[in-house]
């Protein structure tokens, strides 16, 4: 049972630290959107980059917080059902909804995968005049279904704890 819990903790730590990483990429996000229209309105001077890094950046901040989300019950849910089980009864529903989380997981990551990759072997970058890599930032998308995965998996070892226990698992 410890290593089990050890395992759980680990998840939790790799969820919880990209999770903050996450968030450091939207106040870059947010201080080269503050430069861009800055230059754009207030200098009439635009750059070249500042469009496209924004969307890289917050992109990437969102799949990349997608386990951190998870991780604090943060996802949709249908709460007006939802709330009205048990707490083992909403542990037995989690579990056996599990089955389309780890269906859509298991397909964002393979074509995820195939995504990156084919874009990867060609070393492909955008058609603007700044031309940045954008394999790197699609690589983003496998990471992050990855880690969605391992976070769905530690959520899952605590409901099925929860639905044999009928006591809330940490």
């Amino acid at each position: 049972m410890r290593k089990l819990a050890s395992l759980l903790s680990i998840i939790d730590s790799i969820s919880e630290w990209t999770g903050k990483m996450a968030g450091f990429l939207v106040i870059f996000t947010v201080l080269v959107m503050v430069y861009e229209v800055v230059a754009r309105y207030g200098f009439k001077a635009p750059s070249i980059w500042g469009f496209e890094l924004t969307i890289f950046l917050c992109g990437t901040a969102m799949i990349i917080g997608g386990a951190y989300t998870l991780r604090y019950a943060g996802h949709v849910n249908v709460d007006i059902l939802h709330s009205r089980f048990s707490l083992r009864g909403r542990a037995i529903l989690d579990l056996v909804t599990a089955t389309l989380f780890f269906l859509f997981v298991g397909m964002l990551a393979w074509k995820g995968w195939e995504f990156a990759w084919g874009s990867a072997k060609h070393f492909e970058h955008t058609d603007s005049l700044w031309s940045p890599p954008i394999y790197p930032f699609k690589m983003m998308l496998p990471i992050a279904a990855w880690m969605l995965a391992l976070q769905g998996l530690a959520k899952f070892i605590r409901d099925l704890t929860t639905a044999v226990t009928g006591r809330e698992a940490k």
